[in-house]
């Protein structure tokens, strides 16, 4: 069976729904291809920046039903447990991707969105038209196609993509606990071989994530092993872990996160949240880019299919020169900081520059977050 659309988005996360609802609420009809149903968890710091919120309003998302929990105040640690504690310049809130993604997943639904559970299997670009193939042998053509499916999946190996080509010695790790930790704080603390994200997110639970090399991990024979033996030297994150109780079975686990640079357009493909490019989570600033990734995108191929003088070569040059535009920046100064905190002498002396100096802490947030998404460009 063949069928054809306008507007093909594949992967149902945080970007693809939002470019969907984006696409909707102008007026245009788009197709989702989703291979997850809702709702379920996903390896997140899920803190989500305040710079999103005048574009979430102009897409008439209220997430306030939702109950997140403001956060104003940011900590950071070094794995010997020196402090740093400064204000979030824009703050943000916590808010666990469970409840955002199915709450958007619903409303794209709502709005009149075309969903299908299916996997994409195959893709070809010929005579300005895509041809996929699903895992269910349905055959679509379609004239736009936006690549939102995250972090790392097959059709990057069908598409070869550069990055998809080289091992990644990055491991994720989260879970959910209840305990005491204070609801407008995110603290970020320091270990051995990686760092750890600790925030509420809604109905007063707490999100640990974790970054670690892997290399350092299989040293030990389990998470729990691992936790004990080598974040535990952070005297912070081993208060938080002792006085937490799990909420999950068994922490969710995602490897082979790649933080090399990604092609933004393939094969005429339009990528879009982790898709296009990874922000290292260290900044905190991923789903707040996945947001605003897809206004971008989903900006630049309204303008395309609304104008008679556009080219697609116009469109995909367009989109990359507004990627890198608002993120190349943050990526960079992400991958700089991540790299001195990966090593223990730097560490060291860039935690006594910052305690005695913590406005640089303060700058360095602001250049791994955006200003506020004005309407007026949407």
């Amino acid at each position: 069976m063949e069928s054809k659309v306008e507007i093909l988005i594949i992967g149902a996360g945080l970007a693809g729904l939002t470019a969907a609802l984006h696409f909707l609420k102008s007026g245009f009809p788009v197709t989702l291809v989703e291979k997850n149903t809702y709702p379920h968890h996903k390896v997140c710091g899920e803190y989500l920046s305040n710079e999103v919120l005048p574009y979430l309003d102009w897409l008439d998302l209220n997430l306030s039903s939702l109950a997140p929990v403001a956060i104003h105040r940011f900590n950071f640690s070094t794995n010997d447990g020196q402090l740093l504690q400064i204000p979030l310049p824009l703050g943000g809130m916590g808010i666990s991707r469970y409840s955002l993604d199915h709450y958007l997943f619903q409303e794209a639904i709502a709005r009149g969105c075309q969903m299908i559970h299916d996997t994409v299997v195959d893709l070809s670009f010929e005579e300005d038209i895509f041809s996929l193939k699903l895992a269910s042998q349905q055959l679509i053509k379609a004239r736009i196609v936006i690549g939102a499916y995250g972090k790392r999946d097959g059709l990057d190996q069908k598409l070869s993509r550069h990055f998809i080509q080289k091992k990644s010695p990055w491991l994720a790790v989260k879970a959910h606990y209840e305990g005491p930790f204070p609801d407008d704080l995110v603290a970020l603390h320091n270990f051995e071989g990686g760092y750890c994200g600790v925030s509420k997110v809604e109905n007063n639970k707490i999100n640990i994530c974790y970054l670690v090399d892997y290399a350092s991990f299989k040293k030990y024979k389990s998470i729990p092993e691992h936790r004990m033996q080598v974040l535990y030297q952070n005297p912070h994150l081993k208060k938080i872990f002792e006085e937490m109780s799990p909420l999950f079975d068994q922490p969710i686990t995602i490897g082979q996160i790649s933080f090399e640079k990604k092609s933004i357009v393939e094969n005429h493909v339009l990528m879009i949240g982790d898709t296009a490019g990874l922000i290292h989570p260290f900044c905190g600033n991923g789903m707040a880019m996945a947001i605003h990734s897809a206004k971008l995108c989903a900006s630049a191929v309204i303008d395309y299919l609304t104008s008679e003088s556009s080219s697609r070569t116009q469109l995909e040059r367009g989109y990359q020169r507004l990627w890198n535009q608002n993120f190349g920046s943050r990526i960079t100064a992400g991958k700089v900081m991540s790299g001195i905190l990966r090593k223990k002498q730097l560490t060291s002396k860039f935690m006594r520059i910052l305690i005695k100096y913590p406005f640089l802490m303060s700058m360095m947030v602001k250049k791994t977050h955006g200003n506020p998404i004005m309407t007026d460009q949407v």
